[in-house]
């Protein structure tokens, strides 16, 4: 009986995982969150009364992208570790039971419970192991309740988090409601020059190509303003531009997609409704259906050059205006509700379930963008 009950000991006190420490990360990841979710509520109240309130509403809804971002992956961890450490503790259970089953057995009466097939020096022994080993018991015992402990912070933690995540969502909604009537009210952009929609119908119907229609963008312009300023030069930036949305990238330059075909252009991630921003100062050359591209926006960076950004739902601006870094142009489309409390996939893209294309060209032959924008990071 002493033999079995030092044998079980030896299995149970075998030495504690690195659980622990894993749901401490990962309930700390969530809290993270929780604090930049909270940050950018602050922002979306303040931006009520900001004096630019398109640049104020931007930021905010960036911070909720963030905020909302590193809540799917801190619950995602969450519930990674909280299933890890159920299954853990269901596996010691009847390990945990047969154990005290023996030391009850020891603690009888029954003179036999102590004997060792060794004889008296055995069961001696054996008693003095049995002894030594019950620290290591208790620590281990220890360990399994901190563990029962983690599973249960980490199920509150998912639970209120998701509570988070449905108020988030919902405010970022009403953040990107703000925007849309911001935009339609701004009139404090300059223009350098406005659009012909008859000579841009013809060159429309007239080009094949994306590669042929920017060739054409200058039939288009008319009523020049010649004392709004052009963008200056960005080759001090190229290289370091930040990508016009939060993204990671899906398809490289030239990359081919599953049908085969390739496109001079790079093809980005992105979560339902994220905000597209323009990556620096730049003229709106055009905006709207293109070809198979979907709605496209292409911005004028400085002369010779374009920014071709396809594939999103809502535009903003006008042809002819000139707009800052970090204005927002656009949202993508997609719907938000199921695919935003969903941690399914965060970290592999899967989650990512809206693309937008982005392809640069110079003196209009393409370039590749991952020379021009940082995309080594998980934006």
């Amino acid at each position: 009986m002493i033999l079995r009950a030092v044998l079980l000991v030896l299995a149970i006190a075998a030495p504690a995982t690195a659980q622990t420490q894993g749901a401490d990360d990962a309930a700390t990841q969530a809290r993270a969150a929780v604090v930049l979710l909270e940050e950018a509520a602050v922002a979306l109240q303040e931006a009520e009364g900001a004096r630019d309130r398109v640049a104020a509403l931007t930021e905010t809804i960036q911070a909720f992208e963030t905020g909302l971002g590193a809540m799917r992956t801190g619950l995602r961890q969450a519930a990674i570790r909280e299933a890890q450490l159920s299954a853990l503790l269901q596996a010691r259970d009847n390990e945990v039971g047969q154990l005290l089953a023996v030391l009850q057995g020891i603690g009888t009466d029954n003179p036999t419970a102590m004997l060792h097939p060794d004889g008296p020096t055995g069961t001696a022994r054996a008693g003095l192991l049995l002894a030594e080993l019950t620290p290591a018991l208790n620590r281990r015992a220890d360990q399994l309740r901190r563990d029962l402990e983690d599973v249960q912070t980490l199920r509150t933690l998912q639970i209120d988090a998701e509570a988070r995540l449905r108020d988030s969502l919902s405010a970022v909604q009403t953040a990107r409601a703000a925007l849309n009537q911001a935009m339609a009210e701004r009139t404090d952009l300059p223009q350098r020059f406005t659009e012909d929609p008859v000579s841009t119908a013809i060159l429309i119907a007239s080009t094949e190509s994306l590669e042929g229609f920017a060739s054409g963008l200058s039939q288009i312009v008319t009523g020049t303003d010649p004392s709004v300023a052009v963008p200056e030069g960005i080759e001090d930036s190229i290289g370091d531009l930040p990508l016009p949305v939060q993204s990671v990238v899906l398809r490289g330059m030239n990359e081919p997609d599953a049908a085969g075909v390739q496109r001079p252009g790079i093809l980005l991630a992105t979560r339902p409704r994220a905000i597209v921003t323009s990556p620096t100062a730049a003229t709106i050359r055009y905006h709207g259906p293109l070809l198979d591209f979907g709605t496209v926006m292409i911005l004028e960076p400085q002369a010779d050059t374009l920014f071709v950004l396809a594939g999103l739902e809502t535009v903003y601006g006008e042809i002819g205006q000139v707009i800052a870094a970090g204005t927002p142009v656009g949202l993508m489309g997609g719907f938000e509700g199921d695919v935003g409390l969903s941690t399914d996939g965060d970290g592999s893209g899967a989650a990512r379930s809206e693309t937008l294309y982005v392809e640069v060209r110079q003196d209009n032959v393409p370039q590749d963008p991952e020379s021009w924008f940082r995309t080594d990071k998980d934006g």
